[in-house]
């Protein structure tokens, strides 16, 4: 059986003053999980909002190792120290409707 292909959608705000820092860590997290596991990933803002950041990673079929391993990437970066306070770092997953 082949696994449906899934899109990962991670979406979250920054605290002003975190910014470069949370690009420098983006850019090291993306680095690792092409190194590691051949995934690509891509960093948007939000037109209005560019506090309001979304990492893109589609379409991925090895869904349960790639969510250990940002999850381990975002604990070593300590990503949590560079959201806005109030606000979490959220992940959508998503699938082509058949």
């Amino acid at each position: 059986m082949i696994a449906t292909p899934v899109h990962y959608y991670c979406y979250y705000r920054i605290d002003p003053a975190q910014a470069p820092a949370a690009r420098a860590a983006v850019t090291l997290m993306f680095r690792a999980l092409e190194d590691r596991l051949g995934i690509l990933g891509r960093l948007f803002q939000g037109e209005r909002d560019p506090l309001l950041w979304m990492e893109v990673y589609e379409p991925l079929r090895e869904g349960e190792r790639f969510e250990a391993a940002l999850a381990e990437l975002c604990a070593s970066q300590r990503f949590h120290t560079f959201l806005a306070p109030g606000s979490e770092r959220r992940i959508e997953r998503f699938v082509a409707m058949p």
